[in-house]
């Protein structure tokens, strides 16, 4: 089973690196990408949540043997998209305090204003990429705006294993959409919920939690298989 693990917005590859490191000391393979239009790869121009699933739904393809998918925050777009394009592929998939869209959402349709006003202001400078939060990290860089407003498009095909997890620490910030989402998947029989007690950095204290969130998605998949 290979696991690949998409960051949020204004992310990178690196971001997931201890993640990627302690799933190794457990005998998994893992391999954490960056999105076009961002970090390493920022000078990549024409970024869009479309293009995002389909860059990665190549990767994926190319690998041997079934995938689990990790998305975090803006991630949990790009994973459902990815897994709907290769439902025979993705044996699961993890959304890490993120999105977990129906057909026709978006990020922008999906958060409230204080956050779209984020996406508006902070993409002022360029007028084409929204500008990480001043607490990120410096490796961040701004995240292509088009890919925050553009619609997802989803057929329903995936029926494999789905998990979400919701950083239920309270100091994150009133604006957060994903409690909203986990009690929305909380009812639906076709995801298991589970409560981090972590902020939205679930990485701040270290990888042993989303590690563990995906171990537990790895169990179900093995289980289910």
């Amino acid at each position: 089973m290979h696991i690949v693990l998409i960051p949020g917005a204004c992310h990178g590859a690196w971001w997931y690196a201890p993640v990627v490191d302690a799933l190794a000391t457990h005998g998994h393979r893992a391999t954490a990408l960056t999105l076009p239009g961002l970090c390493d790869r920022a000078e990549e121009p024409g970024a869009t949540l479309a293009s995002h699933v389909v860059d990665v739904t190549a990767t994926v393809a190319a690998l041997d043997g079934p995938v689990v998918l990790v998305g975090h925050s803006y991630g949990g777009m790009v994973v459902a998209g990815v897994a709907d394009a290769l439902p025979g592929k993705v044996a699961g998939l993890l959304s890490v305090d993120g999105f977990a869209p129906v057909d026709g959402d978006s990020c922008w349709s999906s958060v409230d204003d204080a956050m779209r006003a984020w996406y508006v202001e902070a993409s002022g400078r360029s007028g084409t990429g929204v500008d990480p939060m001043p607490q990120f990290d410096p490796r961040t860089t701004p995240h292509p705006l088009a890919s925050l407003v553009q619609r997802i498009r989803l057929t329903g095909a995936y029926r494999g294993v789905r998990h979400y997890a919701l950083a239920a620490d309270p100091t994150w910030t009133p604006h957060s959409p994903f409690p909203a989402i986990a009690d929305r998947l909380r009812t639906d029989p076709a995801w298991t919920v589970t409560d981090l007690p972590t902020t939205h950095n679930v990485l701040r204290e270290g990888p042993d939690v989303l590690v563990a969130a995906i171990e537990a998605l790895l169990a179900e998949v093995d289980q289910a298989g």
